[in-house]
């Protein structure tokens, strides 16, 4: 049995062994070679080729992991960051959404449509980590602060478009991608002299500068014309202050100086629908669809005659962008901002938030869409600058022990936004002859009924809408809020960290886990692989000595002026700076969405 069988029984035999040994050691006494043949036995022979096999594949192994190596570490000068050839690049920016906003929209639309508690949003799908967002003045950042990590890659104070604490500019991805021979484009809801857009294609001290962001976004500054195309609201800052519809402090009409500039001019749905989503679009283009931003998307649903969504603009700038580079050796790249995830955080309007949260899952969706079917290799990452609010999907109402609960149904009743209930309330209070009391109270009370579905409000809640309108908009966000139970801890940013989701997590690694907010714009520039800091410079030795004109006809830098000691940056001073409703004019408010 071969359990019996001697540990060394597979060795030759003892009368072979010793005749070969003997012949040997007779060859060792006499210096005469033993009588051997010349031939090796297959044994040796088959030794000898396992060991040539184990170097050439030892070999093999070690080459390819040096190149996987350089391919899948962006500093070691090649990596997934950095693919060879034509590529394109979308930047998806979601302001102010944070995890929770993502939960509430979930919640919502499965209880509005009847889905199963498994449904996802598509976003929810493509999530590989998460970003930090501090700014250099503070744990909570701004827009300007977190936009400026995003073009920049570098980290900034709050207020700040573009440039560093020093007040020296630094160069964007954008800038740098149109540079390299990129097309360029921005896509937004609110005004597009606002803070996240403008961080790609400006640089002030000041936010609030919307006027020379305006002017700068059309090439008048150092570097010249950056953007081939642009579409949004912010209309008021492009028109001469001699115009009705103007809300610049100067006569400057930067209309005509972007026409001048060789750009193209789209300011209405006529004009938007001209463009045949993208294909009769002649770049560069300037397309400025409302005032000033355009509306929540649950009001803009019912003006759909008046704006277009966000998914129609990014569909528009993805086909025009993608037909502009198909002859060129370069492409695209592109940011779309959801702009209005944030005003929904800061006015603490569930409505209005469940519905600029869909808005936005419906353009992502858009580009995963455009990504696959495009010829040209291309990514996408979304994340956002902050998130806004304190939002959180829970609210105690009552000093005792709450109950678990938070209900989607109270928001599905509602069809407007706080924003524009607010609107319709100060058009009644501003008639002829002003509206008595009761009056007041009955408008309110119809009010609440047909845009929240509120048909059970107390005499407290009618009684302090008709006592104290100034504060409307936030009592109208408040009364949904309660029957929802969506709790809210600020009408400002917080400091969360927020998602990063991409089209392609194997392209994307370098962003998977938890990364400061500059790591995202590192990755930008690198998948774009382009100088941002040649920009920089050119920037800087351009700029030296360049002055503007600033208020009262005084000279100052051409970023503006710099700010005051102490003075507020983050533009959350007074809400009508912020968010554009209700824009104070020459000593009146008027209608920003009409």
């Amino acid at each position: 049995m071969a359990g019996d069988r001697p540990l060394l029984s597979n060795r030759a035999s003892s009368e072979i062994s010793n005749d070969r040994d003997l012949a040997e050691e007779d060859a060792l006494l006499t210096g005469q070679p033993t009588a051997r043949s010349d031939s090796r036995p297959w044994r040796f022979w088959r030794e000898i080729g396992l060991f040539i096999w184990a170097v050439v594949a030892t070999a093999a192994v070690v080459i390819l992991a040096v190149v996987y190596q350089k391919h899948a570490d962006p500093q070691a000068g090649g990596g997934d960051a950095k693919p060879s050839g034509k590529r394109n690049l979308i930047f998806m920016v979601s302001d102010g959404m944070g995890p929770t906003s993502l939960s509430l929209t979930r919640s919502f639309t499965q209880f509005a449509n009847g889905q199963a508690w498994s449904k996802q949003l598509a976003i929810d799908q493509h999530m590989i980590g998460q970003s930090r967002t501090r700014s250099t003045s503070s744990l909570i950042t701004d827009s300007a602060a977190g936009a400026t990590a995003f073009s920049c890659a570098l980290k900034s104070y709050n207020g700040a478009i573009s440039v560093l604490p020093n007040h020296e500019p630094c160069g964007t991805i954008l800038e740098a991608a149109k540079k390299a021979g990129y097309m360029t484009g921005l896509v937004v809801t609110t005004r597009i002299t606002d803070a996240t857009p403008a961080c790609f294609a400006a640089h002030v001290n000041m936010r609030g500068e919307e006027d020379r962001i305006a002017e700068q976004m059309v090439g008048d500054y150092p570097l010249g014309r950056v953007v081939d195309l642009m579409l949004g609201g912010g209309r008021c800052h492009f028109l001469p202050n001699t115009t009705e519809d103007s809300c610049r402090e100067d006569g400057k009409d930067v209309v005509a100086l972007a026409k001048k500039n060789g750009f193209n001019y789209a300011s209405s749905r006529k004009d938007f629908d001209a463009l045949k989503g993208g294909k009769n679009i002649k770049l560069p283009l300037l397309g400025l669809f409302a005032e000033t931003d355009i509306p929540y998307e649950v009001d803009r649903r019912n003006e759909n005659d008046i704006y277009p969504s966000l998914d129609e603009m990014a569909q528009a700038a993805m086909t025009a962008l993608s037909e502009a580079t198909k002859d060129s050796e370069k492409g695209f790249f592109l940011m779309i901002e959801g702009s209005r995830i944030d005003h929904a955080g800061h006015h603490n309007d569930p409505v209005a938030q469940v519905h600029e949260v869909l808005a936005y899952d419906k353009a992502f969706s858009s580009v995963l869409r455009f990504l696959k079917d495009d010829p040209t290799e291309g990514v996408m990452v979304s994340t956002s600058d902050h998130e806004t609010g304190g939002l959180a999907t829970a609210r105690q109402l009552h000093p005792t022990y709450p109950d678990y609960v938070w209900y989607p149904g109270p928001l599905s009743n509602a069809t407007h936004s706080s924003e524009r209930l607010t609107l319709l309330y100060q058009t009644f209070l501003s008639s002829t002859p002003p509206p008595s009391e009761p009056a007041t109270a009955d408008f309110i009370t119809n009010l609440l009924s047909s845009g929240l579905g509120i048909h059970d409000a107390s005499d407290s809640e009618i009684s302090n809408l008709v006592h104290t309108p100034e504060t409307a908009q936030y009592q109208f966000a408040d009364a949904i809020s309660r029957r929802s139970q969506t709790g809210w801890s600020t009408h400002g940013h917080s400091a969360a960290d927020v998602n990063i989701y991409t089209s392609d997590p194997e392209k994307t690694k370098a962003l998977q886990g938890n990364h400061e907010n500059t790591e995202v714009g590192d990755f930008l520039r690198e998948y774009l692989g382009v100088d941002v800091e040649s920009v920089t410079k050119e920037l800087r030795e351009k700029g030296t000595g360049l002055m503007a004109a600033g208020k009262g006809g005084k000279s100052v830098s051409w970023m503006g002026p710099l700010p005051g000691e102490g003075e507020r940056l983050d533009g959350q001073d007074h809400l009508a700076q912020y968010t554009g409703d209700h824009k104070r004019k020459r000593g009146v408010y008027c209608d920003h969405a009409h």
